[in-house]
């Protein structure tokens, strides 16, 4: 589906999650963000104002990266901000914007002891440094994260102080960025530009000052964005998260201006990054922060793969284009990234240990990277002595886990992801509900609007006497009165078999093609119901380059091989996957599991899905042989 969709994506508190995971995960983060002390996350902006020397702090300060020495010191602060304002947005948690009102009141102390503009929490040098020549660690991004942090307190929270604090401290970079030629702002640019561009485009937005488009132009950064859109590969071995915030900059510049060169510039960069690079089995291209080199991963599969900030911010960027065209593919590309990146890099729950018994603690907080050799663990890092960059997109992606599952235009509404969850709309003056829950498959579903159609648990378990390897979400409508208006079921990419779409328990669309929105025209009713089918299954995917190397994935979960050292597989079919990964404990108690065990080799492994995987050692590739 090409085009302009214009597809608004529904957020805040009219989409409320009620899948007990996502449930459990943002409740985690909630409360990692409430403990952590407000000295602390201010401690490097009173320092920069001269508002806290005292020296009683040292031994319970914030560490890593948040180290009064680092030269990053500060960022968290504005990730912590912007998870803040989401969170409530979503949630409506006043303690938490409570705490999160006091910060930028606080931070307009220190704009105010730095002169009324400045509000860092390092000093307007390093920025001088970059021109110098002179070598000093992103101070561009530093500050784009506090300035991101601003305004997203004010777009989601209502903080009019941080709207202002936001337009005081653009101020000193509009002087400062006056004083060099095209050439020589050129020259700063390409040492290190942040997301500034994504600042001025929102500022322009929130304003209509003139003086943010201007800055949007000064902060074009045409080496790197001339060569995309000529399509030239810029990418490859070129450091990922440094250039994903700029090109989301082009997005949000072309959400704001409409003109067609942000847009293509964004459009190109997903090109060059996804759809000509190939992607590994997670949804990732990046190994080490640096992208991979097109359709040849195989020779990457090291300790340090996909990074948390990449998969977050490549999910951002999905998001605009889905917007924009309404094509499928980003919400599959989005659905893959969650379940591997998201979910498996951040707030491992310690109940999934899978037999492993180790001194390690039984929870873990966030892995920076997501290791993809033979015999990996994942490094988990502490709650406050690392605040390396993943700190931060840690706390923002796990805050909202309400956007994304929606997006509406006019009388039509989208239904793009498949968690449980409850979302209002006001579809051209009629209210409407839609509450989605999967069914479980041990008895009816709740939503149904037949209740003489029900079956007992009982009966319905005999009738999966095996697992049904299929997830069947449920949507039920409600609306005061009867509304003409259309429904999109996404058919995910990973379906295996024939899907089926039931409008109160009436098949209306069967289809074996992954990938596409099926449109349901009608004239709704109170209480319809639509029953989603979608079979799936164990099935492979080859590294690019290496046929001969696979993963396993169930529906869109990457499987983990529980295993110490690589292991070679035999396969007698590889069209067949199932005949090498069967169930093997396939049910407990109201609910079918998804952890399988090989048969069929020398050694046997045991998979589960990667997002449950721990401290345990484990696998995502396999040579296989015929």
């Amino acid at each position: 589906m090409e085009g302009n969709a214009n597809l608004q994506e529904k957020r805040g508190r009219e989409v409320r999650i009620l899948d007990p995971e996502l449930q459990r995960r943002q409740a985690a983060n909630r409360d990692y963000m409430y403990h952590l002390e407000n000295r602390f996350l201010l401690l490097n902006f009173n320092l920069e104002a001269g508002r806290d020397t005292s020296s009683n702090v040292i031994e319970d300060m914030h560490g890593g990266w948040e180290f009064p020495t680092c030269q990053l010191r500060g960022h968290f602060l504005g990730h912590w901000l912007s998870a803040a304002a989401m969170n409530f947005h979503a949630t409506g948690d006043r303690e938490l914007k409570a705490k999160a009102d006091a910060i930028i009141a606080e931070l307009e102390e220190c704009q105010k002891e730095n002169g009324g503009s400045w509000v860092g929490p390092i000093p307007e040098k390093y920025l001088y440094w970059i021109a110098r020549g002179k070598r000093v660690w992103a101070p561009h991004y530093t500050i784009h994260k506090v300035f991101m942090g601003l305004l997203d307190m004010y777009e989601f929270a209502g903080n009019q102080t941080a709207l202002k604090i936001a337009e005081n401290f653009a101020e000193w970079f509009y002087d400062w960025s006056a004083g060099y030629s095209r050439e020589e702002f050129d020259d700063i640019l390409d040492f290190e530009t942040g997301g500034m561009l994504e600042i001025w485009a929102q500022l322009y937005d929130f304003t209509g000052n003139e003086k943010y488009r201007e800055l949007m132009e000064r902060y074009y950064r045409g080496r790197l964005f001339d060569p995309l859109l000529r399509g030239e590969d810029v990418l490859t071995n070129m450091h990922a998260n440094t250039t994903i915030p700029e090109v989301i900059g082009c997005a949000r510049a072309y959400d704001v201006t409409g003109e067609e060169k942000w847009r293509r510039i964004a459009e190109s960069y997903w090109e060059l990054a996804v759809t000509k690079r190939g992607c590994y089995a997670t949804g990732g291209q990046t190994c080490g922060e640096i992208w991979s080199p097109m359709k040849k991963l195989s020779a990457r599969l090291g300790q340090k793969g996909q990074e948390h900030c990449t998969v977050y911010n490549m999910m951002r960027l999905a998001g605009f284009l889905f917007r924009w065209t309404g094509d499928p593919a980003y919400l599959d590309y989005q659905e893959r990234n969650l379940y591997n990146g998201i979910m498996a890099q951040a707030y491992w729950q310690g109940n999934f240990t899978h037999g492993f018994t180790s001194p390690y603690p039984t929870k873990g907080l966030l892995s920076y990277f997501l290791p993809m050799q033979a015999g990996a663990r994942k490094g988990w890092s502490s709650k406050t002595d690392d605040f390396f960059c993943c700190h931060g997109t840690l706390v923002q992606a796990n805050a909202a886990f309400n956007r994304g599952i929606y997006h509406q235009s006019g009388r039509t509404i989208y239904v793009s992801q498949y968690f449980d969850s409850e979302a209002a709309f006001d579809v051209e003056g009629t209210s409407v509900t839609l509450l989605q829950k999967r069914d479980p498959l041990t008895g009816s579903s709740h939503l149904s609007s037949d209740s003489s159609a029900r079956q007992s648990v009982l009966e319905d378990t005999r009738k999966w006497p095996s697992n049904p390897d299929c997830l069947v979400p449920c949507l039920r409508v409600q609306t005061p009165e009867k509304i003409q208006m259309t429904l999109m079921i996404r058919i995910p990419w990973w379906i295996a078999g024939k899907a089926q779409i039931l409008v109160n328990e009436k098949e209306v669309f069967c289809t074996e093609q992954g990938g596409i929105f099926v449109p349901l025209e009608r004239t709704w009713e109170d209480k319809d119901v639509v029953r989603i089918v979608l079979p799936r299954a164990v099935k492979v995917q080859a590294l690019p380059d290496r046929e001969d190397t696979v993963a396993f994935l169930y529906g869109p979960v990457v499987l983990a091989g529980l295993c110490e050292e690589e292991r070679l597989l035999h396969v007698p079919d590889i069209a067949h996957p199932e005949s090498v990964l069967v169930h093997d404990n396939e049910r407990e108690w109201g609910s079918w599991k998804s952890t399988f065990r090989t048969v069929g080799q020398e050694r046997g492994i045991r998979f589960v899905p990667l997002y449950e995987v721990g401290y345990d050692t484990y696998g995502i590739y396999f040579p296989i042989k015929p």
